[in-house]
């Protein structure tokens, strides 16, 4: 059972590779197509069975498959059409789709937690307000078609230099914070970018928690340090960064602060989040 997301970057043109390189393997799938923002869900939930369903789309519409599926115990595989393709880099599989189908044909299968917000939207990698949503707003869709990830890493300058910081008051099982900062995130995993990017050094997927990361740079030289610090995932002890693990996290931040979940950009500046363990399970490559 295949969702395709044709909007997505890489959806419509990958789906006769996809189609082939399942033909090559002896299986026909049901293919649906999605026309607009909660289609994947909805399709979802009316497919009947328990064989895994393969999603071919972006995080966001591998998110919203997901979500309908939490706690149901059927399986999704992550077949990446989209631009940043996390889901898939954490999940180790192949950025190539027929890579992926090969991979992901008679594979293991693994569970990971998902944090819910208060909406009922799901993620698996990261919601979170200020710098990071900034990028994923200031990358256009025709840039992200032409040249994928490096979109967002060109967004994401303007937002890197400019810095701004706003106040933000947190929630973590109780435990109130209040800081001034760039990036006020909540994270399901340790890092992104298939692990070159340290959002929350040591965390897991797995531990029924979730990691609340605060960045509080000064200044263009101080943000760029902290950058530093975080590709080398060396972010201990360092006083601009705010680490605490909860199973209930809120931030609340200004009107007008952007705000994300899994790369989707949300219409608040609030969160409210709680793990929810073992929600989601996803195919991945057998080692």
């Amino acid at each position: 059972m295949l969702i395709v997301n044709p909007a997505a970057r890489g959806g419509r043109s990958a789906e006769p590779e996809a189609l082939s390189a399942f033909r090559a393997l002896g299986v026909e799938p049901l293919v649906l197509r999605t026309a607009g923002p909660g289609d994947a869900a909805r399709l979802a939930t009316t497919i009947s069975g328990d064989e895994p369903i393969f999603v071919l789309g972006g995080d966001g519409t591998v998110m919203e498959v997901v979500g309908a599926l939490a706690k149901s115990g059927r399986a999704v595989g992550v077949l990446p059409g989209g631009t940043g393709n996390q889901l898939a880099r954490l999940l180790g599989i192949p950025l190539d789709v027929s890579a992926a189908i090969r991979a992901l044909h008679r594979s293991a299968t693994r569970p990971l937690d998902l944090g819910r917000l208060a909406d009922g939207r799901h993620f698996a990698i990261a919601a979170g307000v200020g710098m990071d949503a900034a990028m994923i707003a200031g990358a256009s869709p025709v840039a992200k078609r032409w040249i994928g990830v490096g979109a967002y890493v060109l967004s994401a300058v303007g937002p890197a230099l400019a810095a701004r910081s706003f106040p933000v008051r947190i929630e973590a099982d109780g435990k109130v914070f209040e800081r001034e900062a760039a990036m006020a995130m909540i994270a399901n995993v340790g890092s992104v970018m298939g692990g070159r990017f340290s959002l929350a050094p040591g965390a897991s997927p797995n531990d029924g928690l979730l990691d609340l990361c605060v960045l509080s740079p000064r200044g263009l030289v101080d943000g760029a340090a902290l950058a530093l610090r975080m590709l080398r995932q060396d972010l201990r002890d360092d006083p601009r960064w705010l680490f605490v693990q909860a199973r209930d996290v809120r931030i609340v931040a200004p009107l007008g602060v952007p705000a994300q979940a899994d790369g989707e950009l949300l219409a608040t500046a609030t969160l409210h989040a709680v793990a929810v363990p073992d929600a989601a399970q996803f195919l991945v490559p057998k080692r």
